[in-house]
């Protein structure tokens, strides 16, 4: 039972790290939803999936009673963070802004989804594509506008 807390806490930890990787260029670039916020998000999602493999064992009940969809579990933390990020998008005059912050926290939730599946190579390897798109892109901008 401990071991599979600290596993938990583990994961979880992995997905506050890498999204705060992220946050921290989001922070930066002086956007709406910075570090704490980007954190957060990548460690609720680790978290929430993470958890549907212990609610079962705990209900203590026959098990073939129950028929779980992890994907439902995943949806509801999808359904959540574009909420969220809905709120870092501002639309005026001058245009729109907090775009790429609202698809920057849907990533770092599935970050964290990926984290809680256990698939850290993965993981480390999207964070750093995630980066590349924030910061390497962002160089070519001049090029393209």
């Amino acid at each position: 039972m401990f071991d599979a807390q600290l596993t938990l806490l583990g994961i979880v930890f992995i997905a506050t790290i890498l999204g705060g990787v992220i946050g921290f260029d989001r922070e930066l670039a002086d956007k709406p939803a910075g570090l704490r916020t980007h954190m957060l998000v990548a460690a609720t999602s680790a978290l929430l999936v993470s958890l549907v493999n212990t609610i079962i064992p705990n209900l203590q009940i026959d098990t073939s009673l129950i028929r779980t969809d992890p994907i439902r579990t995943i949806e509801a933390v999808i359904t959540g963070v574009t909420f969220l990020g809905a709120g870092t998008i501002i639309r005026n005059r001058s245009g729109v802004k907090g775009l790429t912050t609202a698809a920057s926290l849907f990533f770092v939730a599935a970050l964290g989804i990926t984290v809680a599946l256990e698939q850290f190579f993965l993981a480390v390897g999207l964070t750093i594509l995630n980066l590349v798109v924030l910061r390497g892109v962002k160089w070519l901008e001049p090029f393209y506008s």
